[in-house]
């Protein structure tokens, strides 16, 4: 008889305090965008990891659609990206009409193929936008020294990488600008919720008339200007004060969930090891210049097949596991638009790439029963 255990696939995790700034948050009396615990969370982030400016977001989403406009995209821009990544990445640039050039990934690693990047850099590129699978990093140093030969914008689509380094320099603030996520599935959650990272201070001014629907509005409260109206594009991207009071509530406990969440990857890791080492699946590849921030834990099957099958097996046991994106350049909506070429590596992660449930709340019985199943569908 099959085990009866039901394990999700993620869970949110609250800390007990979120009622609290929340309430809080009302009792202020402001709870619109911009309000005390936005400013609380800006702090955090600029002083911990010591970024240039940081603005609050409704979603990374909208920090994606700003980073297009900071960039100036506009009609016949060509942008390169993986294509194995969520359609935001892409539609952000889409919208300003831009011409999206996918990359293939790597062998190792779901990451953009740095190596690939020179043949795809045209008269028209415009930016390059480098993702951060599972938090480990893009190699950077290569693809920053690219983009400035070619006088290029570079956009970390860091949603999946907050606490995440490259040599020692925090994830999202390596580029011109950094996106993070702080959706339900994150290791910090607002349950939805977003963070635009400037790196470069000549788009301080502009990033915040974006940021308050093309107006000059900050700038007006700080005394800088007599009235505030519409001085460029923009549009709603703040979140409520509501918003930034959960997501507060989670990064003071940043390192408590980090360390929870690396000792479940890695009881993960060392659990399923032997089974990789026998040649049945690929586990993850953490490069010297990296660290791992256990945002998810994912091995690859050898076929479609076999994680289908692998997919099945552990919903029988009462297991969400799960695949994760299906490449762009074959999606409904941008195959007719993609240059034809082939990237391999992008189809064989979205065929073979299988997520195990991983959250703070997940016990140490837990995961080696989800191990154990593995290994039971394997031998």
């Amino acid at each position: 008889m099959l085990e009866t255990k039901q394990i999700p696939f993620n869970k949110p995790y609250f800390l007990g305090t979120e009622h609290t700034y929340i309430r809080e948050a009302i009792e202020y009396g402001h709870i619109s965008g911009n309000g005390l615990f936005t400013k609380k969370c800006h702090q955090f982030f600029q002083e911990k990891y010591g970024f240039h400016k940081v603005l609050l977001t409704t979603s990374c989403t909208d920090a994606l659609e700003m980073s297009a406009i900071l960039t100036n995209i506009s009609p016949g821009d060509e942008v390169i990206m993986p294509s194995f990544t969520f359609p935001s990445t892409a539609n952000a640039f889409v919208l300003r009409g831009a011409k999206v050039v996918f990359a293939d990934s790597g062998k190792d690693h779901p990451n953009i193929d740095v190596s690939k990047l020179p043949s795809l850099i045209t008269k028209k590129t415009k930016a390059i936008v480098p993702i951060h699978y599972a938090g480990i990093a893009c190699e950077m140093t290569p693809l920053m020294e690219l983009a400035y030969d070619h006088n290029l914008i570079v956009v970390e689509d860091a949603a999946q990488a907050i606490d995440s380094y490259y040599k020692g320099h925090p994830l999202g603030g390596i580029g011109h600008f950094g996106t993070f996520s702080f959706h339900e599935t994150k290791n910090l959650s607002s349950g939805e919720g977003g963070l635009l990272i400037v790196n470069e201070p000549c788009f301080d001014s502009r990033s915040e008339i974006i940021w308050e629907k093309g107006t000059n509005r900050s700038a007006f409260f700080r005394g800088e200007v007599k009235k505030y109206g519409w001085v460029d594009l923009g549009s709603s991207f703040l979140p409520s004060d509501v918003i930034a009071a959960l997501l507060y509530s989670q990064i003071e406990n940043l390192n408590m969930i980090q360390e929870k969440r690396l000792t479940i990857w890695t009881q993960y890791f060392s659990g399923l090891k032997p089974l990789a080492d026998q040649g049945y699946f690929s586990l993850p590849f953490i490069p010297p210049y990296a660290t791992n921030n256990a945002h998810i834990f994912y091995l690859v099957c050898q076929s479609l097949k076999e994680r289908t099958a692998l997919i099945a097996f552990l919903k029988e046991r009462g297991i969400s596991a799960i695949f994760h994106y299906l490449p762009l350049h074959q999606s409904d909506y941008y195959q007719d638009k993609h240059d034809g070429r082939k990237l391999p590596y992008a189809e064989m992660y979205s065929d073979c790439l299988l997520r195990l449930p991983l959250y703070v709340s997940l016990d140490t019985d837990d995961v080696a029963y989800i191990i154990d199943s593995v290994t039971k569908f394997f031998t």
